[in-house]
């Protein structure tokens, strides 16, 4: 379950530190697991996806990055949070020269595409606002070929993303870092346990 740890640096009230991103592809699970751990260790919970997206679907990554930038560092300018979400470009230029833990949600790409396609569908027929500004349309992501599919962003970007974070674990500038990789729902709910009861032990 872990990949890396480093014990030659000062720990914080629990394994994983302070300050915490919780990363994976889509459909793994990053706002649940980022959530239940800020509630664990009493931090901020941030959501990069609540940051990016602007009614009508336009993400300020690609539109007015510098925005997003700020957006990003005023939501994280306190010494505790939890972050959820991965945009890497942005994530290591302002996040990872402070960061405590990665939680990389390495999860099967089969698990991705059936929590993906059974959420759509949920979020699609209720109507539900997703980061409070937009809808989702179910049937536009089942087009793979599209640009705007996320489910076809699912299942082209599953490998690379692996490629790039088994990079990242190896770099020596993330040195510091210490990285959790957790490759099933188990070894999620074991994680989320066992720092709630770390959290407790130590209160």
């Amino acid at each position: 379950m872990i990949q890396r740890t480093h014990a030659d640096g000062i720990e914080p009230r629990v394994a994983v530190g302070e300050r915490i991103q919780v990363m994976g592809n889509s459909g793994s699970g990053k706002s649940t697991l980022a959530a239940r751990l800020a509630e664990a260790l009493d931090a901020p919970f941030v959501e990069l996806d609540a940051l990016n997206w602007l009614p009508g679907w336009i993400g300020l990554n690609q539109t007015d990055p510098d925005r997003f930038e700020r957006r990003i560092r005023e939501a994280t300018r306190g010494e505790r949070w939890v972050v959820a979400g991965s945009y890497e470009r942005f994530s290591r230029r302002i996040l990872w020269p402070r960061l405590d833990s990665v939680v990389w949600l390495d999860l099967p790409l089969p698990l991705l595409v059936w929590r993906f396609l059974r959420r759509s569908w949920r979020r699609s027929r209720s109507g539900e606002l997703v980061w409070g500004t937009n809808r989702e349309w179910f049937w536009r992501h089942l087009l793979i070929w599209r640009d705007d599919s996320l489910l076809g962003w699912i299942i082209t970007q599953h490998r690379r993303k692996r490629r790039n974070m088994a990079a990242r674990v190896s770099d020596p500038r993330w040195a510091h870092i210490r990285f959790v990789r957790l490759k099933s729902p188990r070894e999620v709910e074991a994680f989320a346990a066992s720092v709630s009861r770390k959290v407790r032990a130590a209160d």
